[in-house]
């Protein structure tokens, strides 16, 4: 059993620190273990007591008769390193540990703290830790409770891991009202080793795992996580509540755990990247758990509601519209059928309002014609107390026919049941017919958005983006340019300057003059031609908008020397000491029905490099003006950024305005993204601005910042781009020229068709089942992979795949699983020992320990190759299966 996955399937527990004092850590740990009825045993240290609640204590570690999976450590912070020297030496590798205010202090970063003194001891045992200054664990399918907490956890299908304890306790006793079960319940506290990306691996498969929920403070390993996040978020639903909003709330964050806390917005965009859904508020999280607790995943975002008042309906469809979401259009012969059962007067169209006079019977009637029928995706039941239908005795009819009707199971079902006294009764039946309730038509809206959100992160997840592969890029240029400008010992490039780096990249720039005084400023303005714009250069003032330092449309050489004349004047009355290194001459760009936006690159301290889009104004700021994505982009991506700036008015189409093309847009996003990617020495680069006109796009102004960067130039990003150093040409025997190259997104289609030339046998053989035809879940699986911790590649010829290998490595990147396919129609000219050959290699390079793979005693052609390549080869005929294994260390 691995360390990690010892916390969540215990056998035994000790408990270091034990007391039967009631106002210690260490009786309360002990007091929950015995209470929650833990099936193992449980071993309490202690010096000062023979006993602990009636168990035999032991006076120190050595003396323990058996190594424990766990050993909870409730002692006080600055014993705790030495504890943990003590357990390694006993030979524990699972400790948590309880204690807080054991991190580096900010203000005195040069003392060594207990926490990485504890540390270094622990990582001596290969030791892992949860906490410092965490509540516990809770397992309830184990019946263990290794916490603080005094509010147990029922059995459900929830993990919930938390960084903060007080987080863990409202969440616990709101689900015990609500009778919501959990299936893992951890406190990582201050997180320092392990975190939510090793916790998410090992829960994503876990079979009493439905849906995962996180609240986080910070995360340490942008790029560990989101390679975690996004392969959990295929099997699992996942929800995020993350704290440190604001400034004051980063601030008050970094106090709470250590570490970087990046800007609100970038977390954003990383947590819609991987496929999770993020909530902002504990309401809002209460209503998610709710939602995620008792429903089916959601199959299309119409929403019908049904309700005996017209004022919760109109409420509930203003949060619906505000949300963007999408209401149901009732067809005209499930219209005609409500007709029958409805007054005269009743509204025709969704929602649909019964009317105050609606008894039970009504609300049956309804819900019936509505289940029959496929207008909508969603159903929203509202009840307001009435005379005419009970609030506790319709919530049981509607539970009834919800359970009798066959085809309730295709609608996602929400209730809001108003009001406290009856409808409280009525609220817990439909808890606990699993039927998510709510308290308010807003909550119940909040609720479905959130299924509807979380839908579209998963959609954004597997789309199959279109291939921009005829970008121009010319990266040894810029990254030359670059190195000659540090060797300068210059830092800050302005447009001039920029302006040759970008159009490496195929950019549209507009030509730049520099002019060191007035009358050079004049005869340049005269050989370009008027209308043009002068602007100032000057390293030591950024933006020169401060002091009015851009002056356009000046049509004639009096009105330039002017402006030239008082850009100066003002720079040495404000500005004395600043360096001026002159002056930017440009004529003036046709702005006639063209639009501004600002495209910036920000180097998050948490997760890198980032992209963000808005509309050009003064005062910047990334949180209130741009959407941010996290390179790298390709079109599907970069889409959503454009979609996702409209649709919240960062990016406004104006009707005054030539309409913007958003592929032109796209287009230059992923560009960006290519040059971020391949210049590392690119801190920062901020276009303002970028005057757009359908499809023409121009840079107007931009500034740059480079630094000397050392280290892996990919994992400085949040997430592995396309390792373009793995393409190889090879030759067959029959000489074609064949490519090798790691998969992509954009070969969806070609992947594809080449499933479809490979024989049913060969299929059989690769997946030990018949496929069939993959649908695009399927195949984006195969195609979109994350290179941080799988790898597959494709052997391309006459723009063709004609074969595959991949390997996928565990969270540990100790061992991978293979497997090959080539097209049956080609075989016998050493494509199979060419892609193996790839792949070992890469695997050699990647530090995995073993390569593994399985096949059919039947494919004699593959044990033939894997022998020849130097596997070790198990044939199990019993089972039917041929295990190979390659030891690489």
């Amino acid at each position: 059993m691995s360390s990690i996955a010892a916390f969540l399937k215990p056998t035994s527990i000790a408990v270091i620190g034990a007391s039967n004092n009631p106002h210690r850590i260490g009786y309360i740990v002990v007091s929950n273990l015995l209470a929650g009825c833990f099936n193992g045993p449980i071993i309490p240290v202690t010096p000062k007591y023979a006993a602990v609640a009636g168990i035999l204590a032991y006076r120190n570690i050595e003396s323990m008769p058996i190594i424990p999976n766990i050993a909870i450590v409730c002692t006080r912070a600055e014993l705790v390193p030495d504890i943990i020297n003590q357990l390694g030496e006993k030979g524990i590798k699972a400790t948590i540990v309880i204690a807080a205010g054991m991190a580096p202090h900010a203000n005195n970063k040069e003392v060594i703290s207990h926490q990485q003194q504890m540390l270094t001891n622990a990582q001596r045992y290969n030791m892992r830790i949860i906490g410092p200054n965490s509540m516990g664990i809770i397992l309830p399918w184990l019946n263990l409770n290794a916490s603080v907490t005094p509010t147990r956890a029922n059995k459900g299908n929830i993990a919930f891991i938390s960084q903060s304890a007080a987080v863990c306790t409202t969440i616990l006793d709101w689900a015990q009202n609500k009778q919501i079960g959990f299936s893992t319940f951890i406190s990582l506290g201050d997180a320092c080793d392990i975190n939510f990306a090793e916790l998410l691996d090992i829960l994503s498969q876990d079979t009493k795992t439905e849906a995962i929920l996180l609240y986080i403070d910070n995360i340490k390993d942008a790029r560990q996580f989101m390679s975690a996040a996004r392969a959990a978020a295929r099997n699992r639903r996942i929800l995020v509540l993350k704290s440190g909003r604001t400034s004051a709330g980063r601030s008050a964050a970094l106090l709470h755990t250590s570490g970087e806390h990046g800007v609100d917005e970038i977390y954003d965009a990383a947590i819609r990247r991987s496929g999770m859904l993020r909530v902002h508020t504990t309401h809002d999280l209460f209503a998610a758990v709710e939602t995620l607790a008792h429903s089916v995943p959601l199959r299309g975002e119409r929403l019908a509601i049904l309700t005996n008042g017209g004022g919760p309906a109109i409420m509930a469809l203003d949060a619906l519209s505000d949300r963007g979401g999408k209401l149901a259009q009732l067809s005209q012969a499930t219209i005609a059928k409500l007709s029958q059962v409805l007054p005269p007067y009743w509204s025709q169209a969704n929602p649909i309002d019964i009317m105050g006079d609606a008894n039970t019977a009504r609300y049956q009637q309804v819900l019936n014609i509505l289940l029959d029928s496929d207008d909508f995706d969603a159903l929203l039941i509202i009840h307001s107390p009435s005379a005419l239908a009970h609030s506790t005795n319709t919530a049981k009819a509607i539970i009834d026919t919800l359970t009798q009707h066959p085809r309730s199971q295709r609608f996602n079902i929400l209730t809001n049941w108003s009001g406290e006294n009856e409808a409280t009764n009525a609220r817990n039946l439909f808890t606990q017919a699993r039927l998510p309730t709510y308290r308010t038509p807003e909550s119940a809206i909040s609720a479905f958005m959130h299924l509807v959100e979380y839908r579209r992160n998963q959609r954004q997840l597997m789309e199959t983006p279109v291939s921009v592969s005829d970008i121009t890029v010319d990266p040894h240029y810029v990254r030359c340019e670059i190195q000659r400008l540090l060797q300068q010992n210059i830092y800050h490039l302005e447009t001039h300057e920029v302006r040759p780096l970008l159009e490496s990249y195929g950019f549209t720039t507009l030509p730049t003059w520099i002019a060191s005084d007035v009358a050079e400023a004049v005869h340049i303005a005269e050989q370009i031609g008027y209308p043009v714009a002068v602007k100032l250069r000057s390293p030591d003032i950024r933006h020169k908008s401060e002091i009015h330092g851009v002056v356009l449309y000046l049509r004639n050489a009096n009105e330039v020397a002017n402006a030239a004349d008082a850009i100066l004047s003002r720079v040495a009355l404000h500005y004395p000491s600043a360096r001026i290194d002159g002056l930017l001459i440009q004529r003036m760009a046709n702005r006639s029905g063209a639009q501004e936006l600002r495209i910036g690159v920000h180097n998050d301290p948490v997760f890198g490099p980032v992209i963000m889009l808005g509309e050009e104004t003064i005062h910047w700021d990334i949180e209130r003006d741009a959407v941010v994505a996290l390179p790298p982009l390709n079109m599907a991506l970069a889409r959503y950024m454009v979609i996702n700036a409209l649709k919240r008015n960062k990016i406004k189409q104006r009707s005054s305005l030539e309409k913007i093309s958003i592929p032109a847009l796209c287009r230059l996003l992923v560009t960006i993204s290519h040059m971020i990617i391949d210049c590392p020495n690119i801190s920062t680069l901020d276009i303002h601005p970028l005057l757009i006109s359908g499809d023409e796009l121009t840079i107007i102004d931009a500034s740059m910042d480079i630094a000397t960067f050392n280290g892996d130039i990919q994992q400085r990003l949040a997430i592995r781009p396309y390792p373009k150093e793995y393409e190889q040409q090879c030759q067959l025997k029959d000489g074609k020229i064949i490519l090798l190259r790691p998969i992509l997104p954009e070969d969806e289609p070609a992947h594809k068709a080449f499933i479809s030339q490979v024989s049913e046998e060969d299929l059989y053989k690769r997946f030990f089942s018949d496929v069939g035809e993959l649908n695009h879940e399927a195949l984006a699986k195969f195609t979109q992979i994350d290179y941080d911790r799988e790898m597959a590649f494709v052997a391309i010829y006459d723009e063709m795949i004609i074969g595959v290998v991949r390997a996928l490595s565990d969270a540990n990147n100790n061992d991978a699983e293979f497997a090959i396919l080539v097209r049956s129609d080609i075989k016998g000219v050493g494509l199979g020992r060419i892609l193996m050959s790839k792949l070992i290699n890469y695997a050699k390079q990647r530090g995995l320990h073993t390569l593994t793979g399985m096949t059919m005693p039947t494919n004699r052609g593959m044990i033939t190759l894997a022998q020849k390549m130097g596997f070790e080869i198990d044939v199990q005929l019993a089972d039917g299966i041929v295990d190979m294994l390659l030891p690489l260390k």
